[in-house]
């Protein structure tokens, strides 16, 4: 499902944006030096699919990476998904944990 579709950086309303089925499933964020706090993860509610999110969230950290940003996720579900992907660890800022 999340193959098909095209992650957008939506600069102007600082979210990440990925469209399926006329729905849009998003991540807010802000943008601070050479850090991204990812505040809020909206799933739409039609979207049942368990590995989604997963595969959303695998997405949007792939794109940070490749823009060398460090990442602190203010959102408790964005935190869990980071806890439990060790390779996505290292792109805390340092003297950050979760």
């Amino acid at each position: 499902m999340v193959e098909a579709a095209e992650l957008i950086d939506n600069d102007f309303l600082r979210q990440y944006e990925l469209k399926i089925d006329d729905h849009l499933a998003k991540i807010e964020y802000s943008l601070q030096e050479r850090k991204i706090f990812l505040t809020k993860l909206v799933i739409p509610e039609s979207i049942t699919n368990d590995d989604f999110k997963k595969e959303f969230l695998a997405l949007v950290f792939d794109q940070i990476q490749e823009r060398n940003l460090s990442v602190v996720p203010t959102s408790p579900e964005i935190a869990k998904f980071m806890r439990s992907n060790r390779k996505y660890k290292r792109m805390l800022p340092v003297g950050v944990r979760i």
